[in-house]
């Protein structure tokens, strides 16, 4: 009787060592890191008791999940940008396997389009001061993005609404980022679509961090199923008024709970929710739609996430109950691609574009403003601009001579021309300055040297005549005419 006991107490205790040896390993394997940022305490708009909800749910969930976790609640603008700094000298000393996690819940805003995380200390009085004032999302993105790490993992409950009075002009929600255009290794979730606000929610915490807190913790669901879920979590749990996005470049599998560092790693980009990329077209989509019911059709296409699944949707399902909100989507999810492509290219082509099709967008007042300052930098850099893509050609043709010029071209080309004219004509005299200067005039006779004879029929002209002749017409008929040195009557010269 003693054997079998004896026997489950040596395989209960192989169990346990063959567990912890697992454990370890994985870790070894694997660091994984995350800094949790909770912006509630706000000075000058009202508090987001959610936001330091949301973190403290997070930072347990990571913890957990295996995370050392740096919490860093109620951050002035100093005091993010030393968290991050302070975040990355971690990641850079933790190695080339480690994971690094980003959670923020708190304000965003997109001025210019630029996304920027906002401090509790900011006080802005015009958009102006966001530069100043603020945190750029890209400086957080690019400066984990220059270490080597196997993901980077940005997750943005930062798209709440705008509420500051001064700021009246700047676009709701955030702009596209997109991570292909960045180091590859990343993945950033936004708590809603490009251009939309974000609920703070009715409970203790927001519905994007209320969803992630339950998604996040089902085993071995890699990190494209986790958010594919979490978006048809946040969908049903606002009627549809909130979306989450996801944007992939990760080049390895990632599970927030379950061993992914056995994986593989796959191509990169695979699995990837950027917008531009959908790898289904429209046709795809009414195919695999087709027959289907109008609610699950809705969870197909909310879980895809793109253009294409939309459009199929609202074409094949024009008289269903949830077609109005998709073809709201829609729409700004087109806006907001076109306004990534414009800013993203930069030139008055691009922004030109963009008002000819949304000129009574929220972003259109940033585009006419944006428009002026690239018209200002292309008149004044024609050089540097040509090396830009194609759609250049149409922002430069106002400084072709044979176009008509546009306004701003008007104070810059009569500035240039005096320029020219006066390189020009006044270079022969400065020349002959140094060798004559005019403050010796008139020079001892014996002094005066003349750079070209009279012709032979012509007796030479008194010494105070030729001073003047001599310089006016003699130079430069000389310098016209006789290569700069007299020419034919280089040897007639003498000296009186």
């Amino acid at each position: 009787m003693r054997r079998p006991a004896l026997c489950s107490l040596f395989l209960a205790s192989g169990l346990l060592a063959l567990t912890q040896l697992m454990t370890t390993t994985q870790a070894a394997a694997e660091a994984r890191l995350a800094l949790v940022i909770g912006q509630s305490a706000y000075r000058t708009v009202p508090e987001l008791p959610n936001a330091a909800n949301d973190a403290k749910g997070m930072a347990e969930l990571l913890g957990n999940a295996g995370f050392t976790v740096t919490t860093a609640p109620n951050l002035a603008q100093n005091e993010m940008r030393e968290a991050i700094s302070d975040f990355a000298g971690k990641v850079s000393a933790s190695g080339a396997d480690t994971v690094a996690l980003v959670f923020y819940a708190g304000h965003g805003l997109q001025i210019d389009g630029e996304n920027y995380l906002v401090p509790v200390d900011l006080d802005p009085k015009r958009e102006a001061d966001i530069p100043l004032q603020g945190v750029r999302l890209n400086d957080l993105l690019n400066t984990l993005g220059a270490l080597p790490t196997r993901a980077r993992i940005f997750m943005l409950d930062a798209c709440r609404n705008n509420p500051f009075p001064a700021l009246s002009g700047a676009g709701h929600g955030l702009a596209i980022v997109d991570t292909k255009a960045g180091a590859p290794g990343s993945f950033i979730s936004y708590s809603t679509s490009p251009g939309s606000e974000a609920e703070d929610g009715s409970g203790i915490d927001s519905p994007y961090t209320t969803a992630a807190l339950s998604v996040a913790k089902q085993p071995n669901l890699p990190i494209e199923e986790v958010f594919k879920r979490i978006r048809i979590a946040v969908a049903q749990s606002t009627d549809g008024r909130q979306i989450p996005w996801e944007s992939s470049s990760l080049t390895t599998d990632f599970k927030f709970f379950g061993d992914s560092s056995g994986q593989q790693p796959s191509a990169p980009g695979a699995g990837s929710m950027a917008l531009a990329s959908a790898t289904r077209s429209v046709e795809d989509w009414r195919k695999d739609l087709q027959g289907k019911d109008a609610k699950a059709a809705y969870d197909l296409v909310i879980a895809d996430d793109t253009v294409p699944a939309y459009q199929a949707y609202v074409e094949l399902y024009a008289q269903a109950s949830f077609t109005p909100r998709l073809r709201t989507i829609l729409e700004r999810r087109r806006q907001m691609l076109a306004w990534e492509r414009a800013t993203a290219i930069n030139t008055r082509a691009s922004f030109e574009a963009y008002l000819a099709n949304w000129d009574n967008s929220d972003l259109a007042a940033t585009a006419r403003r944006l428009l002026l300052r690239v018209q200002n930098r292309n008149y004044a850099l024609p050089v540097a601009a040509a090396a830009a893509p194609a759609p250049i050609a149409v922002a430069l043709a106002p400084t072709c001579p044979c176009s008509t010029p546009t306004t701003p071209a008007t104070p810059i080309n009569p500035t240039v021309a005096p320029i020219i004219k006066k390189r020009v004509d006044d270079t022969p005299p400065k020349r002959k300055v140094v060798e004559t200067p005019p403050k010796r005039r008139p020079p001892p006779p014996d002094e005066v040297v003349y750079e070209r004879a009279p012709p032979p029929d012509r007796g030479p002209p008194p010494g105070a005549v030729m001073q003047g002749i001599g310089i006016g017409i003699g130079i430069g008929m000389g310098m016209g005419m006789g290569g700069g040195r007299g020419g034919d009557y280089h040897n007639d010269r003498g000296r009186y």
